[in-house]
C-alpha cells in the first residue's frame, strides 16, 4: 500500500466534481461511517494519500465507527484496512457476503462474523451463455478463487485455481465474479439488467466486471447488520462511494456521499457529492462529520 502525500490542489478532477464540500447535515453523536474502497478510499492504482489516512484515523480517533464496505474480498481488503490502521470494530466485504470483525488478538487479526452463499450454477450458465468468450471465477472464502480461465494478473487476490466447469459451480460460494475486456461498461450494464438474473443480486464496476452475491445481499444489507451490533443510531449513517454497488448503501445511509469522480448515474442517487479521489474528496467528507458532543 503505498501512502503519498495529498495531490497539489490544481490536479485533474471529473468536470464539475467540487474541490469543497458542504458537509454532511447529519445530527452531532456518534456516527457509523461506511467507506468504499477503490476509487473513494485509495486511487485505482492502489495509492494511499496521507490526507485520506490522516482523516480516517481523526475519525476513528473521535469515537466514530468507520467501516470499510467494498467489493473486494477479505484478503484484498485487509492490506487497505490496515494502512488506515483500523483494528476494531467491522468490514464488510464481497460487496455484502462476507461481514468481518476487526480484532488484532486473533491469527490474521480479525474473525469472520457473517457469511452469505449462494449456488453460483444458474447465474453462470446464464451468463456463459450471453458471454462465452468472457471469464468466471468464484470466491473461496479466506483463500482464493477458482476460475474458468486465467484472469489478468493481479485481477484477483489469493489463491487462484483454474478449474474445469463441473467444479467451478460445485459449491455454494460467496460471489461470482466476471470479466469482459471487450465490452463497455454502459453497454454492458443495460445488457445485464435485460438478461434478468434471477434469485441473486449483481453489482457492475466500472469496467466490464459483474460482481453476482447471493439475493438480498448488498453492501446495504451488510452495514445494517454491523448498525444493529454497533446499536448505532440510523440518523447518524453516513455512507462515501463511487460506483454502482454503492447505490444500496447510498439510500441505507441518514446521507449518502458519491465521489466526485462517479458515473453521472451514480452521483445523481446520493444526497451530496465530493471531489474526486485525486482531490482527497473522501477526507472532506470525513473532516465534516459532526462531533460526538
Amino acid at each position: 500500500m503505498t501512502l503519498m502525500t495529498p495531490m497539489p490542489a490544481d490536479c485533474v478532477s471529473a468536470p464539475g466534481a467540487p474541490l469543497t464540500f458542504p458537509g454532511v447535515t447529519t445530527p452531532a453523536g456518534r456516527h457509523l461511517v461506511a467507506i468504499d474502497i477503490d476509487g473513494t478510499t485509495v486511487h485505482h492504482d492502489g495509492t494511499l494519500t496521507s490526507a485520506v489516512h490522516d482523516a480516517v484515523r481523526r475519525v476513528a480517533e473521535a469515537g466514530h465507527d468507520v467501516v470499510v464496505a467494498t467489493g473486494r474480498s477479505v484478503l484484498a481488503a485487509r492490506p487497505v484496512i490496515d494502512a488506515l490502521g483500523l483494528r476494531s470494530g467491522y468490514a464488510v466485504c464481497s460487496n455484502g457476503a462476507v461481514t468481518i470483525a476487526l480484532d488484532p488478538s486473533l491469527p490474521g487479526g480479525h474473525e469472520v462474523v457473517d457469511t452469505m452463499t449462494f449456488d453460483p450454477g444458474p447465474a453462470l450458465s446464464l451468463l456463459a451463455r450471453e458471454w462465452p468468450e468472457a471469464v468466471f471465477a468464484v470466491e473461496r472464502l479466506g483463500l482464493g478463487f477458482d476460475a474458468i480461465a486465467p484472469f489478468a494478473e493481479g485481477e484477483l487476490d489469493g489463491d487462484v485455481r483454474v478449474v474445469g466447469w463441473d467444479e467451478l459451480v460445485a459449491r455454494p460460494t460467496t460471489r461470482v465474479t466476471f470479466y469482459h475486456p471487450g465490452l463497455h461498461a454502459e453497454e454492458f450494464a443495460r445488457d445485464v439488467e435485460a438478461l434478468g438474473l434471477h434469485g441473486v443480486n449483481y453489482a457492475v464496476g466500472f469496467t466490464a466486471w459483474l460482481d453476482v452475491t447471493p439475493e438480498g445481499v448488498s453492501k446495504a444489507s451488510a452495514l445494517e447488520g454491523v448498525r444493529r451490533r454497533l446499536r448505532a443510531n440510523r440518523s447518524r449513517t453516513v455512507a462515501v462511494g463511487d460506483q454502482r454497488n454503492d447505490l444500496e448503501m447510498f439510500e441505507w445511509a441518514a446521507c449518502g456521499v458519491a465521489m466526485g469522480n462517479a458515473p453521472a448515474e451514480v452521483a445523481a442517487r446520493a444526497d451530496l457529492v465530493t471531489a474526486h479521489v485525486h482531490d482527497d474528496g473522501l477526507a472532506l467528507v470525513l473532516d465534516s462529520i459532526p462531533s460526538r458532543g
